[in-house]
């Protein structure tokens, strides 16, 4: 038996988590994450799964559980889980042959050893993550893709494992009598209208669906069920992907707290969404070639609805903050329909490339010191900080009225200079 195996690690209710990092009272109570503009639930803690409150449940319906139950509302801080996201999987990299970051709060490692050499390091993986970054981790390790997800479910659903499930380590009899019991929907990549099809087949646990015949499988559903099934029994099907594909586009787009109906308002939008596309390509390392704007109007509001959208060739490829901003703050003016009630916009950087190397900025002296400018605008932002400085709109603390509304949100402990955590002793 081979001892390569693949390792499915993943941060428990990550953003929750990543809260309960700098605020300590927050373990063991009831805590909820919430959309754009404080919408609408996103992530919940255990405790908040506990009193039924469920994803995507409406803020104002749940607000009752602040009183009652001591529940405590978090708007969503990306800016603190990027961060935390990349400081997690910094650290898994460590103790892998290979890493495959498979979102946000997930990556899969390559890992060998005997069958006590694997569940030691998956209890080495998790310790070293918890006191490292402070977030808990469930850890699976299994000889598929498949199996390391499912051996991740059952670490997270059995408390007397600590959160640390190698497949190697148990006994084959338990696998099964665990997966006659697991429904097949809550296997990765079975959604339910997969479910409800294999249910007419007979099939409803993990364990119907590893006795399946793979070539009806592949006949009445597709290639990737039957890879399923052939990894659910040992034969790996899923290949690992070391590096990311190359980023096609970076996107900064956010919904209004308040409607944008003028031309100063929607330029001053696309402004400050500009520079941060731009210092997104500065800390990406990359250039762009195409700039794109939108807006859109509620697709409930009553009257016309507007839709304006526009694409722009970038005279060079560039990362330049003043260049982008120009073309995005003009790009607006033609496009807004008069008297129409925005609720949402953003800029989208695309035909992205690495560093082109020395640019021909022609013979004009203002479009060298534009350039210059630009690079000292990055330059402040990457040390300091988006908010050091700006342009216009975009260098000013106070955020606009139409900012999205985040009116429970916690400080960005790790990206802010003036928020860093302060520890008094």
């Amino acid at each position: 038996m081979s001892n390569e195996r693949i390792a499915l690690i993943d941060v428990n209710n990550f953003y929750v988590s990543c809260e309960r990092v700098f605020d300590p009272k927050l373990v063991g109570r009831p805590v909820v994450v919430l959309s754009n503009n404080d919408g609408c639930v996103v992530a919940r803690s255990q405790e908040a799964k506990d009193l039924g409150i469920t994803t995507g449940a409406p803020f104002f319906q749940v607000k009752q559980f602040m009183r009652s139950h001591g529940m405590v509302a978090r708007s969503s801080n990306y800016e603190l889980y990027g961060d935390m996201s990349a400081r997690v999987m910094e650290v898994l990299s460590r103790f892998g042959t290979w890493q495959e970051v498979y979102s946000i709060d997930e990556s899969f490692l390559g890992v060998q050893g005997t069958p006590d050499q694997l569940g030691e390091l998956a209890t080495r993986i998790r310790a070293t993550v918890g006191r490292s970054v402070g977030v808990p981790v469930c850890v699976g390790v299994a000889p598929t893709k498949t199996l390391a997800k499912f051996a991740n479910h059952v670490a997270k659903h059995n408390a007397h494992l600590n959160g640390v499930c190698s497949m190697d380590s148990m006994d084959p009899d338990l696998i099964e009598r665990i997966q006659s019991r697991v429904p097949v929907t809550d296997l990765w990549g079975v959604g339910g209208k997969t479910g409800t099809k294999l249910a007419g087949m007979g099939i409803s646990t993990i364990a119907d669906l590893k006795c399946a015949d793979v070539t009806e499988i592949r006949k009445k559903f597709s290639v990737v069920l039957q890879r399923t099934v052939l990894e659910l029994n040992g034969t790996p099907c899923i290949a690992h992907h070391e590096e990311r594909a190359d980023k096609q586009q970076i996107m900064y787009s956010r919904s209004f707290s308040s409607p944008v109906t003028t031309l100063d308002a929607m330029q001053e939008v696309m402004s400050i969404y500009a520079q941060r596309g731009a210092s997104r390509l500065m800390g990406d390392g990359l250039w762009a070639t195409l700039l794109t704007v939108t807006a859109g109007t509620s697709r409930f509001a009553s009257g016309e609805a507007s839709f304006p959208s526009v694409t722009l060739k970038l005279p060079r490829p560039t990362q330049d903050p003043i260049l982008l901003t120009r073309l995005a703050s003009a790009a607006m003016r033609d496009i807004m329909r008069p008297g129409a009630s925005y609720v949402r916009g953003g800029v989208v950087l695309s035909g992205l490339q690495p560093d082109p190397g020395q640019e021909a900025f022609g013979i004009f002296e203002d479009e060298v010191s534009e350039k210059h400018v630009g690079d000292v605008l990055g330059a402040v932002k990457a040390k300091f900080g988006d908010k050091a400085i700006g342009l216009g709109s975009g260098g000013l603390a106070v955020e606009p009225k139409w900012s999205m509304k985040r009116e429970y949100s916690s400080p960005k402990f790790t990206t802010e200079w003036a928020e860093l955590p302060v520890v008094r002793a």
